[in-house]
């Protein structure tokens, strides 16, 4: 049977006070450059409005355009890398912020949104769901909106195009968007 050469002993260094910590190991460098490639890409996905309000360098604003234009998918891949290098001189956390700010924007818009539209089906499906709006907006005027909703509900049982459907909509909103005192 082999034998097998005895190991060599390999001494531990020693851990002199003020020697510097190693840097990230290279699965950590990899999960921050991943991160970044999804900055970029969300970076891609929005409106060009948007994009323009955000401080970013010229360059990185060539290389999104870039990628929007390009249709083959190894070719944006290797775009989408750029722009995460390129993203490797910015500071990721103003962005970050600011992504988030519009997200839980548009959130609050489709919850608001939401409201308006469950009033509205209240307002015609309930009896009782003008007086429980008019107690929940005091400054919602009865008289024109007790209008509406029976000129909606008449338009419904026609069969009709929802003009006044939409009426009641506007109505609402305006009454969301009205500041109450």
């Amino acid at each position: 049977m082999p034998r097998h050469p005895p190991r060599p002993h390999t001494p531990e260094i020693p851990v002199i006070a003020g020697d510097e910590q190693p840097g990230p190991s290279k699965t950590q460098r990899k999960h921050e450059m991943h991160a970044l490639q999804d900055l970029g890409r969300t970076l891609v996905e929005l409106d060009p409005a948007r994009l323009a309000t955000l401080a970013l360098p010229e360059r990185l604003v060539d290389a999104i355009t870039l990628l929007r234009k390009l249709n083959k998918h190894e070719a944006r891949r290797r775009q989408l890398q750029y722009i995460g290098r390129l993203m490797r001189d910015l500071d990721p956390a103003p962005l970050r912020m600011a992504i988030s700010a519009w997200e839980q924007g548009s959130d609050l818009e489709r919850a608001r949104f939401a409201a308006i539209e469950g009033w509205r089906n209240r307002l015609l499906d309930e009896a009782e769901g003008l007086d429980a709006f008019v107690a929940a907006h005091p400054g919602a005027a009865r008289a024109p909106l007790a209008a509406l909703v029976a000129d909606a509900r008449a338009e419904r049982l026609r069969g009709a195009a929802p003009r006044k459907f939409r009426a009641l909509f506007r109505e609402i909103k305006r009454i969301f968007e009205t500041p109450q005192d």
